[in-house]
């Protein structure tokens, strides 16, 4: 038997991975669903992202280790294990952005906590929310808080951010660390679903951003394009709708989590 590929073959670059699970696109459609409670959503939504943070482990740094096991009693020699695991220098901050980043961050945060020294891992805070004009369309990104840990200088920067719509809130997270904390060696955005206008805006901040995404949403595009491989016709693709919600998205993820609809 042949394996399957894991991720999606698109034409978005190499800053760019979109996953192919069926477990964690079928956990995604049932979380957008009207009929599904709330703590099922919860549930869901911490599957989709313990199966993010398990592919951005490939883009953490590794190092070579003999550490011996249990049976190194019995065998020396043997009873070592010698090969790779996640370099424990190697430091890693999650950025939690409020509201419906809350819980991806906090379950990215746990997870490389069980792996990497506690010294390595960080969780910093940002309270941002789009910026909309009369008509509804995002005009921009207010940022009215923050809990910084420390500098990001060399350090993988972490943004679990479910619903990748615009990009804007990426965008004004790259910004704010750049200008008041430093350059991270890298800066990766987690996100449950995206469409082809956030991997735009993201993919061209810098080349050390990338997006790894659990589904890619383009529902809005002629179905020719629709036909194609993924960013084959990428200035065609569309995923917004007139007030930069996602098609056919999940509906408003951060007021459903935390039952807060303002």
């Amino acid at each position: 038997m042949t394996a399957e590929p894991t991720t999606v073959e698109h034409r978005y670059g190499p800053q760019v991975t979109i996953l192919d699970n069926p477990l964690v696109a079928t956990a995604i459609a049932r979380l957008g669903r009207e009929d599904v409670s709330r703590g099922e959503v919860l549930d869901q939504l911490r599957l989709v992202y313990t199966a993010l943070t398990l592919e951005l482990a490939q883009d953490l740094p590794r190092t070579e280790v003999a550490w011996p096991t249990r049976m190194a009693p019995l065998h020396p020699d043997e009873g070592v294990y010698r090969g790779p695991v996640l370099d424990p220098g190697a430091q890693a901050v999650i950025c939690d952005v409020i509201r419906g980043g809350m819980v991806p961050g906090q379950l990215c945060f746990e997870l490389l906590t069980q792996c990497l020294p506690d010294a390595q891992v960080r969780q910093d805070h940002l309270n941002l929310a789009r910026v909309a004009d009369a008509q509804g369309r995002v005009t921009g990104v207010n940022l009215s808080g923050s809990k910084i840990g420390g500098p990001v200088d060399g350090a993988t920067l972490i943004v679990p951010d479910p619903m990748g719509a615009t990009g804007s809130t990426i965008k004004r997270v790259w910004e704010h660390y750049l200008e008041h904390h430093g350059r991270p060696a890298r800066m990766i955005a987690l996100t449950m679903i995206c469409t082809p206008e956030f991997l735009r805006q993201v993919t061209g901040l810098d080349a050390s951003v990338s997006v790894i995404t659990a589904r890619l949403d383009r529902g809005l595009s002629p179905p020719d394009v629709l036909a194609c491989v993924p960013g084959e016709r990428w200035s065609e693709e569309r995923g917004l709708n007139d007030q930069s919600y996602i098609v056919p998205g999940a509906g408003g993820v951060g007021e459903v989590l935390n039952n807060a609809w303002v």
